[in-house]
């Protein structure tokens, strides 16, 4: 471990670990209602919970030796009222960590080191690159996307402790500490009823205004004043997207009247902020010819966004012609002063315009497909009646040609409906938000080429020509087959005369969406991230070859199985044969309270991303692309990789073993988010169906990450038998893309611990599954230690490492109840009162938002 790594984790001891225990003796204290010394009682059970395990014991065996020797319960019931109090403490402990890492972010981590704003501009100035990267960013950006998966277990209310309580334990501020530790006990953590789609905008819209919008402020803050020349309002270095309103796949909650809703949220929300900076920026130009401008835009703000009912009418264009006159003025006649800070807010309004995010609009390819078979069979003539026997050429050249349908009162299907409707919701979002507002439509399981053009066939639909269409396209390719088959999609896509016209209407740019989430869970770690890589690289190669430009769009969860993980280094290891012109990715759930919760981790992790898609162009020589030879190791790794996980995923018990072991089957009970656990109405559990959030997460709550490690192993020992186990050590020290892609991996298995449910192995139906896991974690580890050469998982992040390993001891209460709960409900008989079993059910539920949050990017 070197010098500075040291150095942090020794403050993130004192300054988490140490804290934690100071107010954790603090927290414990409090009483809850009926129980006395359930602080105590915790802390016994925690430490009978790691010797037990050590000593093989089951959940089952540990708990019951905890009732016998430390509590005088006897009935179930007095027993699982416990049990529920001791959750309630180890979800606060979760949060009090939470707040305590938020505290301390700028002292454990280098805001002036690698990856950061200042060390890019430190290396553009050493190696004269200013005039690179003034053309760099005239087209480069990184764009968050905020969606709406439902992996954020906590409700508003404690988020809003959770930051109050970061800014107290800032001050040392022991009685506010000791007040909003009081309020978290009693402020419930469970969601009484499912969120709306728009509750959940609601809720995203908080981080806009209270992270993004000054986080984004203090980035283009401090290039403007390296690099004043810079011309960032050619093409904005930060966008911001957003789903809840827009999201339709799957969510039959989202409407049309949604979506506008939350569009008019949006710009509500943006003008409220630039409301409120043009106040404070009013205190201090107090000077002549300036007041009154200042005067009449903060009149015009705040009737546009607090007076019911008035018109819009101001646009961002005029205001930053006004500040450009006041900046102009004050220039002249103040010399300059807070001149700044004009310039500040001017950058601002570049960023996040009327619509402070852009909403997309998603759908699954097969509402499309409905949309076009009940316009067939509605006899309006616009489509021939055996339209869905007709082959792909011949419904892509009748789309293409396609009558306005004048109504959609055809429609008898809401979300159908809703799919055709929500086109003019587009066009007038466009109006009142700018183009910017409301421009992307993504679809889900784009299969073929019909699945892109359908899309086309929606404006045509409401009246709307092709010229008239001011939306980018965007393909969503997840599956194994998918990825593969996407260039050949493309390739035809490209040679359509109508679809060229409209990317050239469009600044001849393809937008390509790519889910790992997906493909994780269809053909394992090792392959999903390989063919996502190889994708990326035959669609660059096919679309600069057609003369048009590609921008990929990430879809990432937050464990690295689903794409998440050490997210930048992957941006910076691409190389030049993959396209970096724009950085995207999906931020969700989790992920956007544990890295973008507060400003300074929204800035330290927004500038890693930077850093990562810049330093790629200007430095391209440090980040060289996969040679053909490394490519070919690659591949023949992935493919071992894929058979092993094959086998797991075609195993007869394996959807049964996560529905009975896991707490799957209890994700759609737990009011977390608005969108359904899987897709369709079937009521039996099969993978096909199952979301990859529940997949992800029933895993993680396992404490068996095998989508973010399975195959592995198998795969690295299958190459030390044919003699290539030497190529790899060489591949994993010279790129960046294969030692991340392993980084990732450890992160994984960090985060699983298989003592605790090693009981399985013994059971009849499941134990040979469970072994089979077992197994490839204990034969991934010894790999992986033969490649790098540690001797410990995580040995290369040691900080990140000591965070788990604290988060992971404060769950361990959470995981062993929740594995108690189960198997009562399992091995449940039948004279038990049926009451019994919906409080388990309910038992199990609740262990998951502890675990869960504590994961961090765990779903």
């Amino acid at each position: 471990m070197d010098v500075v790594a040291s150095q942090s984790v020794q403050r993130f001891k004192n300054d988490v670990g140490v804290r934690f225990q100071l107010y954790n003796s603090l927290f414990t204290s409090l009483p809850f209602h009926k129980i006395e010394k359930t602080g105590i009682l915790l802390s016994l059970l925690s430490n009978m919970c790691e010797e037990g395990y050590e000593k093989g014991l089951s959940p089952v065996e540990i708990l019951e030796d905890f009732f016998s020797r430390h509590t005088s319960f006897t009935t179930p019931r007095e027993r699982l009222d416990l049990l529920f109090r001791l959750v309630q403490y180890v979800e606060r402990q979760v949060v009090l960590f939470d707040a305590l890492e938020d505290a301390s972010y700028k002292k454990i981590n280098d805001f002036n080191g690698p990856g950061t704003l200042k060390q890019l501009m430190s290396a553009v100035a050493q190696n004269n690159k200013e005039a690179q990267l003034d053309k760099v960013l005239e087209d480069f950006c990184v764009r968050l996307v905020l969606t709406a998966h439902p992996t954020q277990f906590y409700p508003g209310s404690v988020l809003g402790i959770i930051r109050d309580l970061s800014n107290a334990l800032v001050k040392n501020d022991a009685s506010e500490i000791n007040t909003l530790l009081q309020q978290l006990g009693k402020t419930p953590f469970f969601k009484k009823n499912k969120p709306t789609p728009f509750d959940e905008a609601v809720s995203l819209i908080w981080y806009l205004e209270n992270v993004f919008y000054p986080a984004a402020g203090r980035i283009l803050s401090e290039l403007k004043n390296q690099f004043p020349d810079v011309a960032t309002d050619k093409h904005t270095l930060i966008k911001m997207g957003f789903w809840p309103g827009g999201d339709r796949d799957g969510n039959p909650f989202v409407t049309t009247d949604t979506t506008l809703q939350v569009a008019a949220a949006l710009r509500a929300a943006i003008l409220k902020c630039y409301y409120f900076d043009v106040r404070r920026l009013k205190r201090r130009l107090t000077f002549h010819d300036v007041e009154d401008i200042m005067s009449d835009l903060e009149r015009r703000l705040y009737e546009e966004v607090f007076i019911p009912g008035h018109e819009a009418k101001i646009t961002d264009k005029e205001i930053i012609s006004i500040l450009e006159g006041v900046k102009k003025i004050v220039n002249e006649r103040a010399n300059g002063l807070f001149v700044s800070r004009i310039q500040d807010l001017i950058s601002k309004i570049e960023i996040f315009g009327l619509h402070f995010a852009s909403l997309d609009i998603r759908q699954d390819s097969s509402i499309h497909e409905k949309v076009f078979s009940q316009v067939a069979a509605s006899q309006s003539g616009i489509l021939p009646e055996n339209y869905d026997d007709l082959g792909e050429k011949e419904k892509v050249k009748l789309l293409l040609n396609l009558k306005p349908l004048g109504a959609s009162s055809i429609f008898k299907d809401d979300v159908v409906r809703d799919t055709v409707e929500v086109v003019n919701a587009i066009c007038s979002i466009q109006k009142s938000n700018g183009e910017q507002g409301c421009n992307r439509y993504i679809i889900s399981h784009a299969t073929s080429v019909l699945s892109i053009i359908e899309v086309i066939g929606l404006f045509k639909l409401n009246g709307i020509s092709s010229q008239e269409m001011n939306v980018d396209i965007v393909p969503l390719f997840e599956t194994i087959d998918d990825l593969q088959n996407a260039g050949d999609i493309m390739k035809t896509l490209y040679s359509l005369p109508e679809y060229k016209a409209h990317l050239g209407r469009r600044g001849k740019t393809q937008t390509i969406m790519l889910g790992f989430s997906d493909g994780t869970k269809d053909g394992g770690y090792l392959m999903a991230n390989w063919c996502i890589y190889r994708a990326k690289e035959e669609l660059t190669r096919i679309t600069r070859q057609y003369g048009f430009d590609v921008i990929f769009f990430d879809g990432r969860g937050g464990p690295p199985s689903r794409g998440g993980g050490k997210t930048h280094k992957f941006y910076a290891s691409m190389g030049r044969n993959i396209s970096n012109k724009e950085i995207q990715l999906t931020i969700q759930g989790q992920t956007v309270s544990a890295n973008f919760g507060i400003i300074d981790s929204a800035q330290f992790n927004i500038e890693q991303l930077i850093n990562a898609g810049v330093s790629s162009s200007l430095f391209s020589d440090r980040y060289p692309p996969l040679n053909g030879k490394q490519e070919q190791l690659l591949q023949e790794l992935s493919s071992y990789g894929f058979d092993a996980y094959i086998k797991l995923k075609n195993h007869p018990q394996l959807a049964n073993y996560l529905y009975e072991i896991s707490p799957l089957r209890f994700y759609s009970e737990t009011n977390i988010g608005s969108r359904p656990a899987k897709r369709g109405k079937q009521t039996s559990i099969s993978l096909g169906d199952l979301r990859a959030i529940p997949f992800s997460g029933a895993w993680s709550q396992l404490k068996q990450n095998v989508p973010g490690f399975f195959g592995v192993g198998t795969a690295l020992k299958q190459m030390e038998y044919i003699g290539r186990f030497d190529e790899l050590k060489q591949l994993y020290n010279d790129s960046l893309y294969f030692k991340t892609l392993l980084d990732n991996c450890e992160m994984a298995m960090s985060k699983s611990y298989f003592p605790i449910t090693a009981y399985i192995a013994k059971d009849q139906q499941f134990g040979d599954i469970w072994k089979m896991i077992y197994d490839e974690f204990v034969l991934t580890k010894q790999y992986i230690y033969k490649l790098t050469g540690h001797d410990t998982l995580m040995a290369s992040y040691p900080v990140d490492k000591l965070s788990i390993r604290m988060r992971e001891r404060i769950v361990m209460p959470l995981v062993t109840i929740q594995q108690y709960a189960l198997v009562q409900l399992r091995e449940g008989n039948d004279d038990k009162e049926e009451s019994l079993h919906e409080v388990l059910g309910k038992l199990v539920m609740r262990c998951s938002f502890g675990i869960i949050n504590a994961g961090r990017n765990s779903a």
